[in-house]
């Protein structure tokens, strides 16, 4: 260990075979501005005997990411996605078949061969069933993170299957159940020693195995959609992602057949299922917790949503262009709340000279995303909710460079148009139908302090939708917070 340090970027001192697991906080987005300011934005951390690289700061990252996106764009080791996965789909695969697989995935997520139905129409389809659940909650207190959850996995079950389930169904309910339970697992301190010492944990009983074990239910549920598709199969008229594939696996030679195989079209859409679920529903309740924290916000989004859209259709994504303000507003909650803080582990290429640092062959490299989104060197106010940071002078929507949550280079996540476009529609579709209000005074909560709870155990809070016409209809003396909160 002592001599891998000599050849690495300076960081905090690693105790023999734990490494940094026992110094301070196990999660590195909570520690990595302390070891910023200690030792620069390029510094070295350990899990167990592993040492990894963090790149902090939206220059650093760009630099990596882009610029040298040649020899930054290999998939470091993911021990629990690995175990998960079996050398097939997109988030842990090198080479051919990554390129391959991520290149038809984007495609078919950009509404290329999904059937007669857009990508739009089937989260319109959706969001319709959304509306309905909350009407039928009457205005009561409710928690929307279960039904978001719901709406947005019914989404990829539309896309991949052509099929959705009714929000109470038993075995929609106890997959999604699987879905919460894996990514707790991830977040956990036994995550991270997990991660870190995958051959050991492999072999050792406890609780996470019971977590693997799990996802088999998902599997088999994939594996009867697709046995189904291969018997109702019309080449002509595609209806969903199976089918895409299946018509792909015909085309293509047996050169690619590991490629497009059946294993690899499950597994794939199992990671699709797993990744396309949970962070847009997270995003989208941090959403609605901004529209009742901020009621002139909410209410500035409604006008827009009266003047483009009107009460007599569904919104579509051809209407973000027209709402500016909306626009603005739904990119500054994925900048403000960063759910994804820490990219997923790239590798190094080769010997390379970065910024002054010799790193060698091999190296896992973090990305700390939440670096770029809270730099203080490209946002006017970086640590407050602002959505200024993407109008103009004008008022109108322009982008910021160092908004990069889906990571940059390479390796950005593939399902980025699609979870831009569900966020989009799905805001917009409640607040044409609803005013949010929070149970109790919204000065009850910090957004801070919720955005930190939802990285670690996700969060329950409480809210009410009144139908627009009836939202000064106001409840108190009831508790807006579950026990789950901080």
């Amino acid at each position: 260990m002592y001599k891998k340090r000599l050849c690495l970027p300076p960081g905090p001192t690693p105790l023999p075979l734990v490494g940094n697991l026992l110094q301070g906080s196990t999660i590195l987005y909570d520690t990595y501005g302390k070891f910023t300011e200690q030792y620069g934005p390029i510094f070295t951390v350990w899990n167990g005997t592993s040492p990894a690289v963090a790149l902090c700061g939206y220059d650093v990252l760009k630099e990596a990411l882009v610029n040298y996106a040649k020899l930054f764009s290999y998939r470091g080791s993911i021990p629990i996605s690995e175990r998960l996965m079996n050398g097939c789909g997109i988030v842990t695969t090198n080479g051919e078949l990554w390129q391959q697989t991520r290149r038809f995935a984007v495609a078919s997520l950009r509404n290329s061969g999904l059937g007669t139905r857009t990508i739009d129409q089937r989260i319109q389809e959706e969001a319709s069933h959304l509306i309905q659940a909350v009407k039928d909650i009457n205005g009561q207190a409710f928690n929307p993170q279960t039904l978001l959850g719901r709406a947005v996995n019914n989404v990829i079950n539309l896309t991949m299957f052509g099929k959705r389930w009714d929000y109470k169904d038993k075995q929609f309910l106890s997959f999604l159940k699987i879905i919460d339970n894996l990514f707790l697992f991830l977040r956990s301190p036994l995550g991270v020693i997990y991660a870190s010492f995958p051959m050991l944990m492999k072999y050792l009983p406890g609780p996470h195995q019971k977590k693997f074990h799990d996802t088999e239910a998902v599997k088999s549920l994939i594996k009867e959609q697709i046995v189904s598709h291969m018997e109702t199969l019309d080449v002509e008229s595609p209806r969903d992602f199976i089918d895409c594939f299946l018509i792909q696996m015909k085309k293509v030679n047996l050169l690619q057949g590991n490629v497009f195989s059946i294993e690899n079209l499950m597994l794939t859409m199992f990671e699709l299922f797993i990744v396309g679920t949970e962070t847009t529903a997270n995003t989208l309740y941090f959403s609605l917790l901004v529209m009742i924290k901020y009621p002139q916000i909410q209410d500035r989004i409604q006008q827009e949503i009266d003047i483009v859209i009107g009460t007599d259709r569904l919104p579509k994504l051809a209407d973000r262009i027209e709402m500016p303000y909306t626009n603005a507003v739904m990119h500054e909650i994925m900048r403000f709340v960063d759910i994804v803080p820490m990219g997923l582990p790239h590798q190094i290429m080769e010997d390379i000279t970065f910024r002054g640092f010799n790193i060698p062959k091999g190296t896992t490299i973090i990305p700390m995303l939440a670096s770029a989104l809270s730099d203080p060197a490209h946002w006017e106010k970086p640590d407050e909710f602002y959505p200024g940071h993407f109008l103009d002078k004008n008022g109108q929507f322009c982008i910021n460079d160092a908004f990069i949550p889906f990571s940059a280079g390479k390796r950005i996540c593939p399902g980025e148009a699609f979870a831009r476009t569900e966020i989009f529609l799905f805001v917009t579709s409640l607040l044409q139908n609803f005013t949010l209000r929070a149970v109790n005074h919204p000065d009850t909560f910090n957004l801070n302090t919720l955005r930190r709870t939802f990285r670690k155990q996700g969060l329950l809070y409480n809210l009410k939708a009144f139908p627009r016409g009836r939202a000064n209809e106001r409840c108190s003396g009831e508790s807006n917070v579950t026990k789950k909160e901080v």
